[in-house]
């Protein structure tokens, strides 16, 4: 790998070394549609020949002189083509998330005066429409799908001649590793979306060093399931791994399908958010719970063992026995509803249930947690496949350096430490300093080896008694409750700490029936005596694992979830904090009445 030093090298070196017949899978009509290495290549070097023709240029070492490209589409093969098309010939690529709202899409676009943009979707074409007239840098729209509603992407790789790929060939020759590959611009939750950018040798480097310190398996016949958004640099990052190491990537049809998908294709492995393996969890719970008799009995017997699972002491001999026949009675129904021949799981993005990360890899399915910002591109820290730590997000990536200030802030240097935020000199003064990267998050160092983060220093908050309280490691542990779906702690400047919390509505359902209370509407039940009751219960249960100044006092039960589409989460399902305490102020007014 030593001759690879920009991103679209690696594409190049799968290509010379180890061609794949399914490179790139999607579903096309309903069926999986696979495309070759070459196929692939040939699509790339068209369309980067067709952007050229458009007039786009990308040589030039200034970020601001380089043209940028927009892209707003769910992961498809089309997503990674149209990449390595502008990487290739040093534009920048600007993905953005479907659910962006207007206003955020329009300033993104006027920042990096965006030219063109590559859209999927007829709700994504009417949303960049309504905000052309206030974009004038926006030249035209292209769309994957071919339902003609806009110009397709597809009339780029037509007429191409040998002579316009010379061109690609020599527009390929002047891209340096210091060049600008992506500008990601942030979710602006605390303000007006920030462009981070990352060179090719940002991230370049962290896929080796990532390569190194797991490692993946490599030039096989492994097959990846993509479904985390590509906008973000985790699984866009881990795709390109995917493509150094040979493993062939199929992309999910949406979050719904997964499932389906994982059955299908059966994936070695995938990345994932811990949200969305909270939700894998509950629907087991809650088959399990439709047992009777000895087989209801095995599963909860087999629960137990999972939860006893340690990462670093496998436990006696009576209790390995026990495990192998839990394997072969229970966890391996979860092994098959995940296709089978899953070797592991990478999760990141926010804290994982270490409950969970027990009972999966006790059941053969190991996930491995790791941990880091945009800004690094992004990994820091991840437990790998001979050093993992549950609780933690891992050692250190090989070739970072890691330093925790005195107040625990974790601060990294290193060649994937970005650029700098577009045009913002002044943020990128107070992020950047002497060359470390300011992350925002606090941690801690176990057996001097594996990074622990404890929460985030914009998310720590004081009460009115000036205490502090970190309110991730609190909701965490809460939601290991069976009955806790969501749950967001409040209490800055107020005299003790609340909570709003979602149940776990099919949990709670069964629950009331077993009451025999009757379930009309989720309003109601949330309002219900008995249930309250319950929830206080549950609340005080884990009370006991956190000092007087972190407990939780008082709660209001909310009826609905949290989504992506209502606001309330990010599109990695991080909670929006600023966005929850606005919306149901109500309710934390009445927590403190």
């Amino acid at each position: 790998m030593n001759e690879i030093t920009r991103l679209f090298d690696f594409f190049y070196y799968q290509l010379q070394h180890f061609p794949k017949a399914d490179m790139l899978t999607g579903k096309l009509n309903g069926k999986w549609t696979p495309l070759s290495t070459q196929e692939v290549s040939d699509m790339v070097n068209r369309l980067s020949a067709g952007l050229l023709k458009l007039g786009l240029s990308g040589n030039d070492m200034q970020v601001e002189n380089q043209d940028k490209v927009a892209i707003i589409s769910r992961n498809r093969p089309e997503w990674l083509i149209l990449d390595l098309a502008c990487q290739q010939i040093g534009l920048a690529l600007c993905p953005i998330y479907p659910t962006t709202n207007p206003l955020e899409l329009e300033f993104i676009f006027n920042d990096a005066a965006v030219k063109y943009v590559f859209i999927s979707g007829e709700d994504i074409l009417e949303k960049v429409n309504s905000i052309r007239q206030n974009t004038p840098s926006l030249k035209n729209v292209f769309c994957f799908d071919s339902d003609g509603m806009a110009n397709s992407w597809t009339t780029l790789l037509q007429d191409i001649t040998p002579e316009d790929l010379e061109k690609v060939e020599q527009a390929k020759r002047k891209i340096l590793a210091a060049h600008c590959a992506t500008i990601i611009y942030t979710s602006g939750t605390t303000g007006k979306p920030k462009g981070v950018m990352l060179s090719h040798n940002n991230i370049v480097s962290n896929v080796k060093n990532a390569v190194e310190s797991f490692p993946f398996p490599l030039h096989t016949n492994a097959k990846s399931l993509s479904f985390l958004p590509l906008n973000h640099i985790f699984e866009r990052m881990v795709s390109y791994i995917y493509i150094n190491s040979g493993i062939s990537i199929y992309y999910a049809d949406s979050l719904e399908t997964i499932g389906e998908d994982l059955k299908d294709i059966k994936p070695q492995l995938f990345c994932t958010v811990p949200r969305l393996l909270e939700k894998v969890y509950e629907k087991i719970m809650t088959r399990g719970a439709e047992l009777t008799g000895i087989k209801k009995k095995l599963f909860y017997w087999a629960i137990e063992l999972g939860i006893k699972y340690d990462s670093q002491q496998k436990g006696s001999l009576g209790y390995r026995l026990q495990l192998s026949i839990a394997n072969k009675l229970i966890f391996s129904k979860w092994r098959e509803a995940l296709g089978n021949n899953i070797e592991f799981i990478i999760t990141g993005g926010a804290a994982c249930q270490v409950r969970l990360l027990r009972i999966f890899t006790a059941a053969k399915i190991p996930i491995y947690e790791g941990y880091g910002p945009t800004e690094n591109s992004p990994v820091i820290s991840v437990n790998t496949r001979k050093k993992v730590k549950f609780g933690t997000v891992g050692p250190v990536l090989l070739g970072q350096e890691v330093k925790l200030e005195p107040d625990g802030e974790i601060c990294v240097k290193g060649p994937s430490v970005m650029l700098g935020y577009y045009k913002r000199p002044d943020l990128t003064a107070e992020t950047i300093i002497d060359g470390w990267l300011h992350t925002g998050d606090i941690g801690v160092f176990e057996d001097g080896i594996y990074l622990k983060i404890t929460d985030r220093k914009k998310e720590l908050f004081k009460t009115s008694g000036g205490k502090y309280v970190a309110p991730q490691p609190i909701e965490n542990k809460m939601k290991e409750s069976a009955l806790i779906e969501q749950m967001m702690v409040v209490g800055a400047d107020k005299k003790f700490v609340g909570a709003l919390i979602v149940p776990s509505l099919p949990n709670l359902k069964e629950w009331m029936q077993l009451k025999g209370i009757a379930f009309t509407t989720t309003a109601d039940a949330v309002n219900h005596p008995k249930v309250l009751e319950l929830y206080k219960e549950i609340v005080e249960s884990f009370n006991k694992y956190f000092n007087n100044v972190e407990q939780v006092k008082k709660f209001e039960l909310l009826p609905d979830e949290w989504t992506i589409d209502t606001g309330e989460l990010t599109p990695t399902l991080k909670l929006k904090r600023r966005v929850i305490m606005e919306k149901f102020k109500a309710a934390i007014d009445r927590i403190y009445l």
